[in-house]
């Protein structure tokens, strides 16, 4: 007797999950056809004009941008947390040297496993929510010490043990140079990670909430996380789209190396969106902050940008393509002094918090994320033939 299909109703959903509402959110929400997107109540962007990245922090995960007291006691405890376990110290070089290939994003998923088990992290679905919080503060403070010592790690140098007396982005380039940086460069990485904290339910968010979902512990969510941003279609474009820039190299070649790739079908990284059908406001934002520090490379940045998007104007017209964040990302982010290997492992040491809020949400939530698919292989049953 063959299995009857269609004893559980099945809703059809487009491919990728476009547009399907899957849960309500407190923490933000993109809207892509007015060219905005949010952290709670407030513009994203304007909290990364106005706002320290400690404040941000703290408006998602307890709700409310701090008043100075509560600033400076947020500040205290998050930068307490900074500093690993003895264990994972100590295993650090041994990960280092088997993700020496892949890089530090690689080896963060194993030195977030060996964390949460160093902590103890118990179960979201056995805690309280003011120990779920405690988790994710302990975890994400830990984030930017695990990274930087992995990539130095895989330099030959030794790790730089983290400054509490530094802010979250001052630290993560004091740790990656060994030298403090300059306030200026230091304040547009922090500007950088504030805008791409959170960005909706966007893959490697998704992946975390539905580790939550199953009641695991904050780092395991957060390995998945990692995960679904190492893909090159998610968290990976910032270093790709400076390889856009250098294999152009010159003004002169700007238009046709753009119209060869564009009638070739060939993926230009940096421009186009998921979402947005306006200029991603991030994009515009770092933009101004690449200007602020001039020079040829910028310069160039901007021209390519402006030929870009007035040849695929000219070729697929009706398209709105435009640069997206991981353009202008890559050349502050160059100018700023990281290496190019270090972009992605950047973007996670911001969105680790947004990751950490949705899982603290998420886990106030019993309910299980367990969706169906659509057999559609060789219908069943089918006798098993004997073996040979």
């Amino acid at each position: 007797m063959a299995i009857n299909t269609t004893a559980t109703p099945l809703i059809d959903a487009p491919r990728g999950l476009a547009g399907v509402v899957v849960t309500e959110t407190e923490i933000g929400d993109v809207r892509g056809r007015e060219g905005f997107y949010h952290y709670r109540q407030y513009s994203a962007v304007e909290l990364a004009r106005t706002r320290g990245f400690e404040d941000v922090w703290h408006l998602l995960v307890h709700g409310t941008l701090p008043d100075a007291e509560r600033r400076a006691a947020f500040n205290a405890e998050t930068a307490a947390l900074r500093r690993l376990p003895e264990e994972v110290r100590s295993a650090l070089p041994a990960i280092a040297a088997a993700s020496r290939v892949p890089g530090p994003l690689s080896g963060l998923r194993t030195a977030l496993s060996l964390l949460g088990s160093a902590r103890g992290l118990r179960p979201v679905y056995d805690i309280d929510a003011d120990r779920r919080r405690a988790d994710t503060l302990a975890v994400c403070a830990a984030v930017p010490t695990l990274l930087t010592a992995l990539y130095r790690l895989g330099q030959g140098l030794h790790p730089v043990e983290p400054r509490d007396d530094l802010p979250y982005a001052a630290n993560y380039l004091y740790m990656l140079t060994g030298e403090e940086p300059e306030p200026r460069r230091a304040r547009a990485v922090e500007q950088y990670l504030i805008s791409t904290i959170d960005h909706g339910f966007n893959a490697s968010t998704f992946t975390a909430r539905v580790i939550a979902s199953t009641g695991a512990d904050v780092a395991a969510c957060l390995v998945g996380a990692v995960g679904a941003l190492s893909g090159p279609l998610h968290g990976g474009a910032p270093s790709r789209a400076l390889d856009t820039l250098d294999a152009i190299g010159t003004p002169d070649r700007i238009d046709p190396w753009i119209r060869e790739r564009v009638l070739a079908g060939d993926r230009i990284m940096g421009f186009g969106h998921a979402v947005y059908r306006t200029e991603d406001p991030r994009s515009r934002m770092l933009r101004e902050i690449a200007q602020s520090f001039g020079g040829p490379r910028v310069d160039f940045a901007v021209e390519v940008e402006r030929r870009v998007e007035a040849i695929l104007a000219e070729l697929k017209p009706g398209r709105e393509l435009h640069t997206n964040v991981e353009f202008h990302a890559g050349v502050v982010m160059e100018l700023c002094g990281l290496p190019r290997e270090m972009f992605t492992p950047t973007f996670a040491a911001a969105r680790v918090v947004g990751w950490s809020a949705n899982i603290l949400e998420q886990a106030a939530d019993s309910k299980i994320i367990r969706p169906v698919a659509r057999y559609v292989g060789p219908t069943p049953p089918v006798a098993v033939p004997a073996a040979l």
